[in-house]
């Protein structure tokens, strides 16, 4: 029985750098951003400035991450996770870069993880730096909210949720415990710069790569974009799994229009 394309192509190389976004964890019951031609379904999301010059603009994300938490903290890794934790197991990934930050590589028992967006599990000062779990946080959050809580709303991609019509001139948002600065996801929010060191780390990767796999991608995000852009530039293979238009389209070698998992199948 022949070998279907992208089973083929996976076959042929021993050190796949894979690139992975939201579409690798809709299955898991986190909505995505944007639709099958890479425009966005709902409101952007919050911006780095906003965030951190208005008192306001952090309530209104506090008080809808306090609802959104509870599920999203929730998710678990979907059979796309557990296949490319496989293909990590065989010894053909030389790394995984996810725009994702559920964790969800992780938690299928995939080792080599960059987060190039960060990590929404994790609540960072701006101020002194420390970090907090986001479990611990949510705890503070609901003691300062008590009211809040038995509020329910539709979940919202990256643990938001569609809380609207609220007033959230009422909600606390606890400070920094060691120096009252303000507490932020250690995430990268639209409108902030991915850290140096981690885009040198996943380029020094890429380099010692001998294809490209994206899955769950349209790459409208440069951050994502200019790791396809090297392996262009370089002449690596380039296959992607996404269910509609991407931003590498022309720089394609393969494109694979299925759900991510039942585009992996095979590697289960």
């Amino acid at each position: 029985m022949a070998k279907r394309p992208l089973e083929d192509f996976v076959g042929r190389y021993l050190r796949l750098f894979v690139l992975t976004g939201a579409g690798c964890s809709t299955n898991s019951g986190i909505p995505d951003y944007r639709d099958s031609q890479g425009n966005w379904k709902r409101t952007q999301p919050v911006k780095y400035q906003a965030f951190m010059s208005d008192a306001r603009t952090r309530q209104r994300y506090w008080a809808r991450s306090l609802i959104g938490w509870r599920r999203f903290g929730q998710a678990e890794p979907n059979d796309a996770h557990h296949a490319l934790a496989r293909l990590e197991a065989n010894g053909q990934c030389e790394m995984l870069l996810t725009q994702n930050v559920d964790r969800l590589h992780q938690s299928a028992g995939h080792r080599q993880v960059i987060d190039l967006h960060g990590r929404l599990d994790l609540v960072r000062c701006m101020g002194c730096g420390e970090k907090t779990p986001r479990d611990a946080f949510q705890r503070s959050l609901g003691r300062a909210n008590a009211a809040w809580l038995a509020l329910d709303a539709a979940d919202a991609p990256d643990g938001d949720a569609d809380l609207e019509h609220e007033d959230f001139s009422s909600f606390n948002v606890p400070a920094c415990q060691s120096c009252g600065g303000i507490l932020k996801p250690d995430v990268v929010f639209f409108g902030e710069s991915v850290p140096r060191e981690v885009v040198a780390s996943a380029q020094e990767h890429l380099e010692q790569a001998d294809a490209m796999l994206i899955v769950g991608s349209s790459l409208m995000v440069y951050s994502g974009f200019r790791f396809v852009q090297m392996a262009a530039r370089k002449n690596i293979p380039i296959a992607a799994v996404n269910l509609g238009r991407t931003r590498a389209d022309d720089l394609l070698t393969l494109k694979v229009e299925e759900r991510c998992e039942a585009a992996l199948a095979f590697l289960l």
